[in-house]
């Protein structure tokens, strides 16, 4: 299982998002056990998608996270081509339907 680097900041989020052809935000709150729930099985997804870079964030630790990308509940899963956000599920991730996500991403764009 791979594991996510974790932000604490804005700019180290801005930057991630921008450095990255392929970048993944898993934002996240302490108390959620919804969050809790995802995390291991997105991380273990995404062990197959080695193009797709990760990072989470606490939105308790850099709150401006969720007015940066209009995040009203979490987990907030986002992905981002070349720094353009390409779709994004929240609170209730149904898996089959992520992998699928990623499997077109992953196969239907150039990433350098």
């Amino acid at each position: 299982m791979i594991n996510f680097p974790i932000a604490n900041s804005i700019e180290e989020i801005r930057n991630f998002v921008s450095a990255n052809p392929v970048s993944f935000l898993y934002i996240s709150r302490e108390g959620c056990s919804v969050c809790h729930a995802v995390k291991p099985k997105v991380q273990e997804m995404l062990e197959e998608f080695p193009e797709i870079k990760p990072m989470q964030v606490s939105a308790d630790d850099v709150p401006e996270v969720a007015g940066e990308y209009t995040v009203f509940t979490v987990p907030a899963l986002l992905l981002f081509i070349e720094g353009k956000e390409m779709f994004r599920e929240a609170r209730f991730v149904v898996m089959d339907d992520l992998h699928d996500k990623f499997e077109r991403i992953v196969n239907n764009y150039e990433i350098a």
